[in-house]
């Protein structure tokens, strides 16, 4: 009981962590019509970081705040180059952010190596139902449900949060009222870029992160945001914890080898069986 209560919980924190990069997949997503691929690297770029920031001596809480805000002006960066130049495809902006995808992994190397990096994280377990998690995980989780909450509130509340609403819905009408599109556009990216921030500075105390990891992260990310459809943050959040606790019943139980790939089988089954409803919601 135990042991699965250690897999529920691990998968649970990684799960999040897939689920706030699959967020911003989403919002750049429904604004702009881009996959963004940097998103990964992002992540990456989160964990190394708050590394960084937390070795020189900034304490905790201010250390990954400034993480946030940081990738999140580099999402914004992002933006510029993939969707700056009014009228860019979406399919070549895609191209675009794969491409700064791979100049994220080159300065990632050239700033801090090749060596995974795990930056210090909430110390000590807790008991649940007989066993011991580890803490940071339970804060993973908190902090995401926190940051869902935050964003539903967002969206729901506020005027940047209507116009980037507007924007997706429908965005001729949304022009013809004044917004500015484009702009809603780099401002989904910088959200993006500060979910991908925060979950690499969530989950890299716990699970270390490298420059290869960007490909990982984002596939997981991904695979919850087309969970989601790829326009409801809600569902992305239910994607990447069930991504994220069966991907770690596979390695507790059957072979870590095939953690992913099972995953991701159980995601493409479950997507498969949701095909006529993405459908619909695609077509609104």
């Amino acid at each position: 009981m135990s042991e699965l209560v250690t897999y529920l919980v691990t998968g649970i924190a990684l799960g999040s962590s897939f689920a706030l990069i699959g967020s911003g997949f989403v919002v750049v997503h429904r604004v702009t019509r881009v996959v963004n691929f940097a998103q990964g690297s992002l992540a990456v770029l989160g964990a190394m970081l708050s590394a960084s920031l937390l070795a020189g001596r900034l304490p905790h809480v201010v250390g990954e705040a400034v993480t946030v805000v940081v990738c999140g002006a580099v999402g914004v960066l992002v933006g510029i180059i993939a969707i700056g130049k009014r009228g860019t495809p979406p399919l070549i902006s895609l191209i675009i952010t794969l491409g700064v995808s791979m100049l994220f992994s080159a300065a990632i190397i050239w700033l801090w190596g090749q060596d995974p990096v795990s930056p210090p994280g909430l110390d000590g377990f807790a008991t649940i139902l007989g066993a011991e998690v580890e803490r940071q995980r339970l804060l993973v989780l908190v902090v995401t449900l926190v940051a869902f909450a935050a964003l539903s509130l967002f969206f729901s509340r506020t005027y940047l949060g209507k116009a980037l609403t507007a924007s997706a819905s429908n965005p001729f009408a949304a022009r013809l009222v004044g917004i500015d599109v484009r702009r809603m556009g780099l401002v989904a990216f910088g959200l993006s870029g500060a979910l991908g921030g925060l979950a690499g500075a969530l989950v890299a105390p716990s699970n270390a992160l490298s420059f290869y990891s960007d490909l990982p992260m984002a596939l997981g990310g991904f695979a919850a945001a087309v969970f989601g459809g790829l326009v409801s943050p809600l569902r992305t959040l239910v994607g990447g914890l069930g991504l994220g606790v069966a991907g770690q019943l596979t390695a507790g139980y059957l072979n870590g080898s095939y953690q992913t790939e099972v995953a991701l089988l159980l995601m493409m089954v479950i997507m498969i069986a949701r095909s006529s409803s993405f459908a619909h919601e695609e077509a609104k």
